[in-house]
């Protein structure tokens, strides 16, 4: 769109990244993140959302939590144009968080994907945002953040339990982690898994929300935003994280993230 705009920073003391989505018609493919994220829908028409192989729909004022490695998509239902903000928390500084806010380092599962009509959320979430985009560096931004977290156990988030994956899932992710610069084929897979490959499909995409290939896929998304806060350039991460060129590799990062691959890597640069 031509009036968009779209902003991100990098707090260094917070060690979180917050987006601002300004006039914004992007559809969102299925995807995940390796990390939470809490966002703020401040703008927008009716948009459908699938979490977790559950439909949403969401609008104006909903707050959006989103677990670490849970599938979802988005997609406008009109042609309204949408403003979000986000905060993206690494686990390990989640789980900080909780074991001084709760006394347990077991880390949080929100239990909905969108928190309605809870305006001290919202609030204190915008707050927090405002404070991170404008790069403050006072006591009252980390302040915002302990009570961003406190207000969201209160609103209903439960223990993290385990889930148990079917065996030959469990064996296909951990291939595709271990193996995603490679050039993997569903046969490859099928053989991991000890299945036929319409089978593995089928069970694959009904456990984890998302295909093999969107799971590969999405797996080198997150490996490319390591290396990208590094300083690496973008072509070269590209090749590093097994896409088989930059062009396939720039469209997919910002059809997931919603920045440009140089646009995510200038956060990082020393001032």
């Amino acid at each position: 769109m031509k009036n968009e705009k779209r902003f991100v920073k990098y707090d260094k003391k917070l060690r979180l990244e917050a987006y601002w989505f300004q006039g914004i018609l992007q559809r969102f493919p299925q995807h995940f993140h390796e990390y939470y994220v809490i966002g703020l829908v401040e703008k927008s028409g009716l948009r459908h959302m699938c979490y977790d192989n559950v439909d949403y729909y969401i609008t104006a004022g909903d707050v959006l939590l989103f677990n670490p490695r849970a599938p979802h998509n988005c997609e406008p239902m009109d042609n309204d144009l949408l403003d979000l903000r986000c905060l993206n928390i690494k686990p390990e500084i989640m789980r900080q968080a909780m074991l001084e806010l709760t006394g347990s380092s077991e880390l949080p599962l929100f239990t909905s994907p969108v928190l309605r009509g809870d305006e001290r959320t919202a609030a204190l979430l915008r707050e927090l945002h405002q404070m991170i985009m404008q790069e403050q560096e006072d006591l009252a931004k980390e302040e915002a953040l302990y009570f961003l977290l406190e207000q969201l156990v209160a609103a209903g988030i439960s223990k993290m339990s385990a889930a148990t994956k079917a065996p030959p899932v469990q064996k296909v992710t951990e291939y595709l982690l271990e193996h995603y610069t490679d050039k993997v084929t569903l046969e490859e897979l099928a053989d991991v898994a000890a299945m036929n490959k319409y089978s593995l499909l089928r069970l694959f995409t009904k456990t984890e929300g998302i295909t093999p290939y969107r799971y590969l896929e999405t797996i080198r998304i997150g490996k490319a935003k390591e290396l990208l806060g590094q300083g690496l350039e973008p072509a070269e991460v590209a090749l590093m994280t097994g896409f088989t060129d930059q062009s396939h590799f720039s469209k997919f990062f910002k059809e997931v993230i919603g920045l440009t691959p140089g646009q995510y890597r200038t956060i990082f640069r020393v001032k």
